[in-house]
């Protein structure tokens, strides 16, 4: 159960994601403006049945995407995962069809490490899962294509 502290921290953190910084990433990438931090998931809304996008950080390897969930199951795109795993993310110009699974047994701090280069990138990145995190949980998304 959520404790009121980490409730306001997961709804100061949705407002801030869903009006302001997923917006700003969006208006970049209409523009041609992308970075190797930022991928793009896409899922099918859980209620409405639509492509839903989101920009997250992804780790990518030959079979697949690592993705960190940091509210965990209250994410929209965690819930749409949940309704239905078949889900596209784009690294650069390339998209990718996969399967999601939740992986709740995955060290979330060390997964985190692996999104960036470097011992300060990685710390940075680690750091700031931490600071962003209420309930944090891993993604696998494994490519069926």
């Amino acid at each position: 159960m959520p404790t009121s502290t980490s409730l306001r921290k997961f709804k100061r953190e949705r407002f801030i994601g869903r009006y302001l910084a997923n917006p700003a990433v969006a208006a970049l990438d209409r523009v041609g403006i992308r970075s190797k931090l930022v991928s793009e998931l896409e899922t099918t809304g859980a209620k409405t049945g639509l492509p839903r996008r989101v920009p997250v950080t992804a780790t990518f390897d030959d079979d697949g995407a690592w993705v960190i969930c940091q509210h965990g199951q209250r994410a929209g795109w965690a819930r749409n995962i949940a309704a239905d795993p078949q889900v596209r993310i784009r690294r650069g110009d390339r998209w990718y069809t996969g399967t999601a699974e939740f992986v709740p047994d995955d060290d979330v701090v060390a997964r985190a490490r692996t999104f960036a280069d470097g011992r300060i990138m990685r710390s940075a990145v680690a750091w700031t899962v931490r600071a962003l995190e209420t309930d944090p949980v891993s993604v696998r998304i494994t490519f069926t294509s």
